[in-house]
């Protein structure tokens, strides 16, 4: 372990404490939560490097007792010295995780869009597992889901619906999802029991805080009008519904949920806050390398990164190439292991990126 680099660390570990106390970074929500998050990396990279640089010197130790060591001494030296290189190996595994590099949207709460797509009522219908999946899966960890809009399609689906999901690894445990979600089975409508394949988007979006994301005022024009329900039945008498439009990049956002126009407006501004967040890091990620995703394999919406189907009880990730035979559990938010399988090939690339960059220096 380098000992100047840990107490750089060390030194800057000590800075963010004091900034967390500071009634100025306190006070200042974009400033504390950059101070946090540096605050939560920070500690761990301290304890695995005061942990290692241990190990490291109970090594040394331990190389040096045992040349002088003899009979039943040396068995015991040669067994602790052992330990502690293991110890070291585990440990600086474990640095180099750390010293990936990390994710700029972890910590953020993440927006979902979620639409039917190929396949008529049949993909509506889909979009509506889809959802209570998210939905289960945010109860079993522990998040906070809010539904910023939705709009039922005629026969209990879901022509698509926006949601916000609330904790501290949101955006780590949903990033992934992001991309076209195909279903194998028999639709409800079918009379002669065929299997159909329909299919739902998922968009993801990292929730973007009003500092981070300038809009000027003059680069919008906000439409209201009569909110409607399935069928264009009236919701309410009222000109509450709201659409954004931000003229410069086309992108528009209606909500109509709300009574309220200035609620409905309030959760329009948080979805295009979103949107135009994640336009900005996709244009940067795209100007650093023409190689690089926002999410894994691609993450476009016209690529099928996920298969479920019924018949078989099966869900397949086409992007890790993992299948799963229980559907069922799946679909009642047990997802962490597609999760988790997601999140380890995000590493092994990262880890793979940075050999290759290693060997080309």
């Amino acid at each position: 372990m380098d000992a100047e680099r840990l107490a750089g660390w060390e030194r800057e570990y000590e800075s963010v404490l004091r900034a967390l106390s500071d009634p100025e970074v306190l006070s200042d929500q974009n400033r504390l939560r950059e101070a946090s998050r540096r605050h939560k990396d920070l500690e761990a990279l301290v304890g695995v490097g005061r942990k290692l640089q241990q190990a490291e010197d109970d090594v040394e130790t331990a190389r040096e007792m045992l040349t002088d060591a003899s009979g039943d001494d040396r068995e015991l030296i040669r067994v602790e010295l052992e330990g502690a290189e293991g110890q070291v190996e585990a440990l600086g595994d474990q640095l180099r995780l750390l010293l990936l590099p990390r994710d700029p949207n972890d910590g953020r709460n993440v927006i979902i869009e979620l639409r039917g797509a190929e396949g008529g009522e049949e993909a509506n219908l889909f979009a509506r597992d889809l959802y209570e999946m998210y939905q289960r899966y945010a109860e079993r960890r522990g998040f906070k889901l809010e539904v910023l809009s939705s709009d039922p399609s005629d026969r209990d689906g879901l022509n698509e619906i926006t949601f916000v999901v609330k904790g501290e690894d949101a955006w780590q445990r949903f990033k992934h999802e992001g991309g076209t979600h195909r279903v194998q089975r028999v639709p409800v409508t079918e009379s002669q029991g065929r299997i159909h394949t329909s299919a739902a988007t998922v968009t993801v979006l990292p929730e973007a805080e009003e500092a981070d994301v300038h809009i000027d005022p003059n680069d919008l024009r906000v439409d209201v009008f009569r909110s409607s329900g399935p069928g264009g039945q009236s919701v309410n008498t009222t000109d509450s519904a709201v659409r954004i439009t931000h003229i410069p990049t086309g992108l528009v956002v209606s909500m109509q949920d709300e009574k309220s126009q200035i609620q409905n407006r309030a959760r329009a501004m948080v979805v295009l806050r979103a949107r135009l967040l994640k336009a900005e890091q996709d244009r940067v990620a795209a100007e650093q390398s023409e190689q690089r995703r926002s999410q894994v394999g691609g993450g476009g919406r016209s690529e099928k990164i996920r298969t479920y189907n019924f018949k078989e009880n099966r869900v397949t990730d086409h992007r890790i190439r993992l299948t799963l035979h229980k559907l069922d559990r799946v679909l009642d938010g047990e997802i962490d292991e597609l999760v988790d399988a997601l999140l380890d090939d995000e590493r092994d690339r990262q880890i793979e990126a940075g050999g290759a960059a290693a060997a080309g220096e």
